[in-house]
């Protein structure tokens, strides 16, 4: 599942007249980078969710075959990270599935990632994680979120200044994950910290560049990046 309602006020005033996936990075809308990626990696059906401008993003990804888009529509109540999926889940068939955002790019793709999460993923887990060195972390001017243990158990950074790692916005979970959640609205940090507690909340980082396409001043670095990298096609 592509996470892509959000609304994209940080990105203005790109986003005045389209939602943030529709956003241009070099050659191509940050949506594309994803899904391409995606197709890549050999996954081959991807769940969109929509709200902002959700025309705009239903009309590019209307000719979209590789991999198959099924559209998530909610345009009438914006349902943040964890309700966006808690309510697509009908239409997810498997009981493991990949969670990842529109505005995150890697150097070298969004596939050995990919990989990198399908190998260290067990059934004693609940969502696995995918984490970002701040010192490959572009575009993110966050304090960083985890620290991670020798076993890849993560913990918060709590009211520490400072933690070696970001969310990198990709994560294996299982739907067991969603058994008790709340209705409505509500964040991913709900579900992890539920899943930390119950000892089922595993992280890797990934060694790569990592883009964090958020605001317009993330666009250019961004596209020189990629545009100049040998990325596989």
């Amino acid at each position: 599942m592509v996470l892509a309602a959000g609304l994209g006020t940080r990105m203005r005033p790109l986003t005045d007249d389209r939602p943030k996936p529709m956003v241009k990075v070099g050659d191509k809308v940050l949506i594309d980078w994803v899904l391409d990626d995606l197709a890549i990696s050999g996954i081959e059906t991807a769940i969109v969710n929509l709200h902002y401008k959700a025309t705009v993003l239903n009309d590019h990804l209307a000719y979209r075959s590789k991999p198959s888009v099924v559209l998530s529509d909610e345009t009438e109540n914006l349902l943040d990270t964890g309700g966006g999926v808690a309510a697509a889940l009908p239409l997810i068939d498997d009981d493991v599935f990949l969670v990842t955002n529109s505005d995150a790019l890697w150097l070298g793709g969004l596939g050995p990632a990919v990989n990198a999460l399908k190998a260290a993923w067990s059934d004693d887990m609940d969502a696995l994680l995918l984490l970002a060195d701040l010192n490959q972390a572009f575009g993110f001017d966050g304090p960083g979120d985890f620290y991670l243990s020798h076993d890849g158990i993560p913990s918060r950074r709590g009211d520490r200044a400072q933690a070696p790692t970001a969310y990198a916005g990709t994560q294996l979970v299982h739907r067991r994950l969603f058994d008790t959640c709340p209705g409505g609205a509500f964040s991913f940090n709900v579900l992890w910290d539920q899943a930390l507690q119950n000892g089922r909340l595993k992280a890797l980082i990934h060694d790569d560049a990592w883009y964090h396409v958020g605001t317009p001043d993330a666009v250019a670095p961004t596209a020189h990046a990629l545009n100049t990298s040998v990325r596989s096609s």
